[in-house]
């Protein structure tokens, strides 16, 4: 399925979602949605990183941003989403045999800040659930300052969360109870 489409299914799963909308209005509209080099923004592949349990997510302290992030990166040229995020999950976290859900789990558009080298710009992010198997014994990469297995239900509840992912942890929990 393309990416038009995924969002399109996305944003009828939920209605309203400003991130959505913005995410479908920049692809119709930029000449080159997919290179990081287009100034006004560019699309990116996250993983929502879930252990084996589905009670824990892994994040990133990433190192540019200086923030708590999910795992992810730059699409390069790459209109795949998913295999992007995947790629990003594998070479972030150096788990071994993580498998992806293959429709969008969240989307976010968020401001990047100048820095030395690049001008400020959107990035369009494009999440999708990641999983690993028994062995979830990470590596920290040269993109992160530390990496951590987070308690969902804490990132659902904590007030200093970054809103985007608490609104991550609670699509899980409430996708996760459904399920039973």
């Amino acid at each position: 399925m393309n990416l038009q489409q995924s969002l399109l299914d996305y944003a009828h799963r939920y209605p309203g979602d400003a991130h959505a909308a913005d995410c479908l209005s920049f692809l119709a509209s930029a000449s080159h949605p997919f290179d990081r080099e287009y100034e006004s923004g560019h699309f990116t592949g996250s993983a929502w990183l879930v252990d084996a349990s589905g009670k824990r997510v892994l994040l990133t302290h990433h190192r540019k941003l200086n923030r708590w992030l999910q795992l992810g990166g730059h699409a390069d040229g790459d209109s795949d989403l998913a295999a992007v995020a995947l790629r990003e999950a594998e070479e972030e976290s150096g788990i071994p045999g993580l498998t992806i859900e293959y429709d969008i789990f969240d989307v976010d558009r968020h401001w990047i800040p100048e820095r030395t080298n690049e001008s400020g710009h959107w990035h369009y992010d494009v999440r999708y659930v990641v999983r690993a198997g028994v062995r979830d014994t990470f590596a920290v990469s040269d993109e992160s300052l530390e990496l951590a297995w987070v308690q969902i239900e804490t990132l659902a509840t904590a007030r200093d969360t970054d809103e985007s992912l608490r609104r991550m942890a609670q699509k899980w929990l409430t996708r996760e109870a459904s399920a039973f």
